[in-house]
């Protein structure tokens, strides 16, 4: 009998007391058939890759996702640098257009594409509903103060509040909901790489004060930010303390890792492009 393929010793597994039925992975660069920049798992569609050769490499990560859980499928969507958030299940159309999506469906595998941006991954304790969001620099920021993280858990909580398993909890607190629900960031652009200008700054510390310490000046009205750093003030914002996964460190940069994460800052210029890394998390 044929084995069902493994999760690649190279891709991360999330470390994380996710609850039963709730998995988790994020590819690397490693596994897959794209040469030049875009080597070798590219799973992007919209970066300049030979077509067969993307398909080739979704196929890889469709393959390992049914080998966890048949018939669970991975949704791609068409990722804005928004705020918008779809709630999907296994037969939604890849190219859905948004930047966060949520599921209580059995298989349908929210899927975030990355190359410095910051994957975000999110499980309620009682493992009905998962999401992941896209949080790039503006997404993240949003709109006066509500952006990509703001808007996924409003959808998230809105899933667990509507679970008729979940009557239980229908009536507690945001605050207990959130401190019911775990996040895992997965790698970025990390805080020794991340050059940005005073507008950045700007668009965090004015609605959210705490957000200063994420910023370090280089002169010139620049600075160095900590994505992830961001991330978790806007989490903990939120009432989500349950946090894993990127803690802003070295082994967690995708500029600083080439032969393991693409990064776009790093390799648009210096090799004309970037493959795209993927998030995904899902209920058996």
């Amino acid at each position: 009998m044929t084995q069902p393929p493994r999760i690649p010793r190279d891709w991360l597994q999330p470390q994380w007391p996710a609850p039963a039925g709730v998995r988790a992975l994020c590819t690397t660069r490693a596994g897959g058939v794209s040469t030049g920049p875009c080597a070798s798992l590219n799973l992007g569609s919209h970066v300049g890759d030979d077509p067969s050769a993307v398909q080739a490499n979704r196929q890889r990560l469709q393959a390992v996702v049914q080998g966890a859980t048949p018939g669970a499928r991975a949704v791609f969507l068409n990722q804005v640098h928004g705020t918008a958030v779809a709630t999907i299940n296994p037969a939604t159309p890849d190219g859905t257009e948004a930047d966060a999506c949520v599921a209580t469906q059995p298989g349908a595998v929210c899927t975030i594409m990355v190359a410095d941006c910051l994957p975000v991954l999110l499980a309620h304790g009682s493992g009905a509903v998962v999401g992941a969001a896209h949080a790039g620099w503006r997404g993240l920021a949003g709109t006066g103060g509500v952006g990509v993280l703001e808007a996924v858990f409003e959808r998230f909580k809105a899933l667990v509040l509507s679970d008729k398993a979940l009557a239980a909890i229908k009536n507690e607190a945001n605050g207990m909901l959130a401190a019911h629900t775990m996040a895992w960031l997965g790698p970025c652009i990390g805080p020794t790489a991340f050059e940005v200008g005073a507008e950045v700054r700007e668009a965090f510390c004015s609605h959210h004060p705490a957000a200063l310490a994420c910023f370090v000046p280089l002169g010139q009205g620049k600075f160095l930010a900590d994505l992830a750093g961001l991330a978790r003030l806007r989490l903990r914002a939120l009432g989500v303390t349950q946090i894993y996964g990127n803690d802003s460190t070295a082994p967690w940069c995708t500029v600083g890792n080439a032969s393991r994460f693409f990064s776009y800052r790093r390799d648009q210029l210096a090799l004309g492009g970037s493959g795209r890394m993927a998030a995904c998390i899902w209920r058996d």
